[in-house]
């Protein structure tokens, strides 16, 4: 009996302990030793682990520096089409031409009535406008800016008789251009920058009939091409005509526009640049008296006493003036005495030099060329020297384009040191 008693209560013996009246339970086997330590192979190392890779954002990020870019191509392929088309329009259509044409004399009679280019626009429009005054003021083109509103509240005393006016309006129909109109001179030369291409459809015309149209369209609206009708085709396109405006324009007014440039800019990287080609061989047309420049004075004629020619030399700021088809010369001016004053200036020899009489050089020729074909016809008995031409008095006439652009003494020339 003992035996069974003791057989329900003995001991379970572990590998571990001896746990005294346990029930019995399933016995486990002891654990394992650890495992060895291993290092991992350099190529274990270097294999990244599966299911994490950087390919995700990389790809993100690509395809929106993409979206980026497909977006500013885009702007830039729309206002690339906006120039060509304007491109071709001036080369094809008649008003556009027309109004090119028109719009340069315009702006070239300044010169002659010592007006000035009024620029007037609002907005984006008056942006431009700023941007083109700059352009015509560096380029010797007497320009201003006029804001409309700016205008109705005293600025209107900014525009003179002799002015040309320009307006820009894409729409050609902003107000704030309507209400200063009533107030400016309709005799005054205007010209309307705008994206109509015919006088019929632009509203301004019905309040200025008279105005030259300067046509600036786009091929398509911005609103179309951007899905926002932010300004941008537009003023490229009126910013480019403006620019051509004023190029052109300088062109015919200055046979050397770089000089002109070189004098009112300076500064900066633009400035040097262009006093580097200054530094070049001087021209005639760069050291002449301009044309434009020289005195005409009204009702004086040879018949007229010497006494009035010398007034006349006295109150021009060049010291030439132009008697009908002749001009007098400085230098001569300077040799009368008091004997002559009461003399018919027909009669003083050499003091005026007829158109006939001058020797025609281009504005091209360097000073150091006019210098010694001065002096290869004062050192030879040829027949211009015998006539007079080149000697001391005489008028060299600069010509561009087959027009005489200024005027200088031979003794101007041939003194002259910096060549």
């Amino acid at each position: 009996m003992l035996d069974s008693r003791h057989g329900d209560h003995r001991p379970i013996q572990t590998s571990a302990v001896i746990v005294l009246g346990a029930s019995k339970c399933q016995s486990f086997p002891p654990p394992s030793p650890p495992t060895p330590s291993a290092s991992p192979s350099t190529k274990e190392i270097g294999d990244p682990v599966d299911g994490f890779s950087l390919d995700g954002k990389l790809s993100r990020e690509q395809s929106i520096q993409e979206r980026r870019l497909h977006s500013g191509i885009h702007v830039l392929n729309i206002e690339a089409a906006a120039l060509a088309n304007l491109t071709k329009l001036y080369e094809v259509d008649a008003v556009a031409r027309d109004g090119f044409n028109a719009s340069i004399k315009a702006i070239t009679r300044l010169a002659k009535t010592k007006g000035k280019l009024v620029i007037i626009g609002v907005g984006k429009s008056g942006h431009i406008g700023k941007k083109l005054v700059a352009t015509f003021q560096s380029l010797a083109i007497r320009s201003v800016f006029l804001h409309p509103t700016e205008a109705l509240h005293g600025d209107l005393g900014i525009v003179g008789p002799e002015d040309t006016l320009l307006f820009i309006t894409y729409s050609g129909k902003t107000q704030e251009l309507f209400l200063m109109l009533p107030h400016l001179d309709e005799n005054l030369p205007t010209i309307l920058l705008t994206s109509h291409m015919r006088r019929e459809t632009c509203e301004f015309f019905k309040h200025r009939p008279k105005t030259i149209l300067l046509p600036a369209p786009i091929p398509e609206a911005e609103n179309v091409s951007f899905g926002v009708p932010a300004p941008s085709s537009s003023t490229t396109a009126a910013l480019a005509l403006g620019d051509a405006l004023a190029l052109t324009a300088a062109h015919e007014l200055h046979s050397n526009v770089s000089t002109m440039f070189a004098k009112n800019h300076p500064g900066g990287a633009i400035g040097a640049a262009v006093a580097a080609v200054a530094r070049g061989p001087q021209t005639l047309g760069h050291i002449s008296v301009p044309w434009d420049e020289v005195d005409v004075t009204e009702g004086l004629s040879g018949d007229d006493l010497v006494l009035s020619l010398l007034r006349a030399a006295y109150s021009s700021k060049t010291g030439w003036v132009r008697i009908g088809d002749e001009i007098a010369v400085p230098s001569m001016i300077r040799t009368l005495g008091d004997a002559d004053m009461m003399r018919p200036i027909k009669d003083v020899p050499g003091i005026t030099v007829s158109r006939r009489q001058m020797l025609a050089m281009s504005s091209e020729t360097t000073v150091r060329q006019a210098r010694d074909i001065l002096e290869d016809m004062q050192s030879s008995p040829i027949e211009e020297q015998e006539q007079g031409i080149g000697g001391t008095g005489s008028v060299i006439a600069i010509t561009h384009s087959g027009s005489i652009f200024g005027v200088l003494e031979v003794e101007q020339v041939l003194e002259y040191q910096d060549v």
